[in-house]
């Protein structure tokens, strides 16, 4: 049994993942329970505790082991005094997750944004093993990130640091409005929402594409037309890959990471999107910042959060 034991918490609307790493980063025992979203705040934050201690009980572990305990969640939050303002998928409200939890469990306890977390259980126990520079992209129905530099989370002035969706990379004619009122961001290109809305908009002005016979398009069956020979669908995968690789050499002259790591359903694509990522990076980014520098897929999947979170003690 580990001596040193790091319990993680990853809250979501629906349930919530408790997991307990050791200090290596490696994932020794998860449990997944209700979050009871319905029941309200106080439940909410009684579940987080409870599941604590109860991950621990079933792995045969000590309390006294445990160094800290760390939380993932969506959402606005104030994380140096731990409470999550607001937040999309719960009824958690200017809720006080560190004071409490610290109460509850007796531990020193962390907290941070979900994709921060994700990002931070790649670098510690997955993908990012290893190196201290590391920057993640998660493509999904967004485009999320974390960066971690000298083995440490960079949370930044007003815990905006790693939007990488944001940086405004797409040019003035093509660009348009992404959902976070400004023109011309990476998510409206390189999500999963991006593709699909690329994919319909060819569709629409009658490209010849096998997509137009798909109903309810999803990212996959573009890339999956890609692949088969589709021309249409290949351009819309190569505006994606040229975004990304793009807004990685932005990235690579600022904080010049040694690892870049993709995460998220659009990653599953596989070689035929890193290929064209990694061709477009190491293009545009001067070798001071690109030597070295890897560009890998993620490798935890969905317990990168509960990794992450566990990891907040020891590394942000």
């Amino acid at each position: 049994m580990a001596s040193k034991l790091y319990v993680g918490i990853d809250v979501g609307g629906t349930s919530m993942k408790v997991g307990v790493c050791d200090e290596g980063g490696t994932l020794l025992h998860t449990f997944e329970g209700p979050t009871e979203n319905d029941k309200g705040s106080e439940r909410i934050m009684e579940n987080m505790a409870m599941y604590a201690r109860l991950v621990v009980e079933q792995m045969s572990g000590s309390w006294d082991d445990v160094q800290g305990v760390g939380v993932g969640v969506p959402g606005f939050l104030d994380i140096p005094n731990g409470v999550l303002i607001s937040s999309p998928n719960l009824v958690l409200k200017n809720a006080p997750l560190k004071a409490y939890l610290t109460e509850k469990l007796d531990k020193e306890v962390r907290v941070n944004n979900d994709a921060n977390v994700a990002a931070l259980g790649e670098a510690w126990g997955g993908a990012g093993r290893g190196v201290s520079d590391c920057v993640m992209y998660t493509l999904g129905t967004g485009v999320g990130g974390g960066i971690i530099i000298n083995d440490r989370l960079v949370v930044g002035h007003n815990a905006a640091a790693g939007e990488l969706g944001h940086i405004a990379i797409v040019s003035d004619l093509e660009a348009i409005q992404c959902g976070c009122g400004k023109k011309g961001c990476l998510e409206t290109v390189s999500s999963a929402t991006g593709i699909i809305r690329m994919a319909k908009d060819a569709v629409a002005r009658g490209d010849h594409t096998s997509l137009g016979a798909v109903e309810n398009i999803a990212a996959k069956d573009v890339f999956d037309a890609a692949k088969a020979g589709d021309e249409a669908a290949a351009r819309i995968v190569n505006r994606a890959a040229y975004y990304l690789g793009k807004s990685m050499s932005v990235v690579a002259v600022v904080v010049n990471p040694q690892r870049f790591i993709i995460g998220g359903g659009v990653s599953k694509a596989g070689d035929y999107l890193f290929n064209q990522i990694r061709e477009v990076f190491f293009q545009y980014t001067p070798e001071g910042a690109s030597k070295g520098v890897e560009i890998v897929p993620a490798e935890l999947g969905n317990n990168a959060g509960v990794v992450g979170a566990a990891g907040l003690i020891l590394r942000s």
